[in-house]
């Protein structure tokens, strides 16, 4: 099972996060699915985010390095380190200092070779033919970001119902955005689901 995490960081998780809503996959994600990878062995790789300024578009920091909401909410070790640092919302965008504390960061700027190298390292070649699951926040965001970059590049995408959620937390809008514009980019699929599928 290759699974990456997006944005599971405590700005959207944590109660007093900058971002915090709601999130019903939250507690999915740590009851449910971090349980069963610890149990079978399986590692999640994670794509987080260093929202500081500079940033075209916005002044709102948040995710800052150094700060209790820059930090994943996954267990250590059920996780691939290091995480992929992105500053957009799409993870090709990178930049200089990204995810270093007390320094100023540069401008962002799109580095797809270094992303490529990361997603073989971490789950192997789109050819492999086991999908990759998205999890994580947001679906209406870098969710859907990550699912079209891993579609250009070939990979079967899927989305794990009880794993992802919008910004607002809200299950119809969830469900709404699976029929368009999700299912351009990859396929839900439910837990019970997936756990029959392996």
């Amino acid at each position: 099972m290759r699974i990456i995490a997006v944005d599971f960081q405590k700005d959207f998780t944590a109660s007093d996060g900058a971002c915090y809503r709601v999130r019903p996959c939250v507690d999915f994600i740590l009851e449910t699915l971090i349980p069963h990878c610890r149990e079978h062995g399986l590692r999640i790789a994670e794509i987080i985010s260093d929202y500081r300024p500079p940033r075209p578009g916005t002044h709102f920091a948040h995710c800052v390095p150094g700060t209790t909401g820059y930090e994943s909410a996954l267990p250590a070790n059920v996780k691939f380190s290091p995480a992929w640092i992105k500053c957009m919302h799409s993870p090709v965008w990178v930049r200089k200092n990204g995810g270093r504390a007390g320094v100023v960061p540069g401008l962002p700027y799109p580095d797809p070779g270094s992303f490529n190298q990361w997603l073989l390292d971490r789950i192997g070649p789109p050819q492999n033919q086991s999908p990759v699951i998205l999890i994580g926040l947001t679906l209406d965001c870098c969710v859907l970001c990550t699912a079209q970059e891993l579609e250009f590049r070939g990979y079967r995408v899927k989305f794990l119902m009880e794993g992802v959620d919008t910004f607002e937390g809200c299950p119809k809008q969830k469900l709404n955005l699976f029929e368009t514009p999700l299912a351009f980019w990859g396929q839900p699929i439910t837990w019970l689901e997936l756990l029959q599928e392996q």
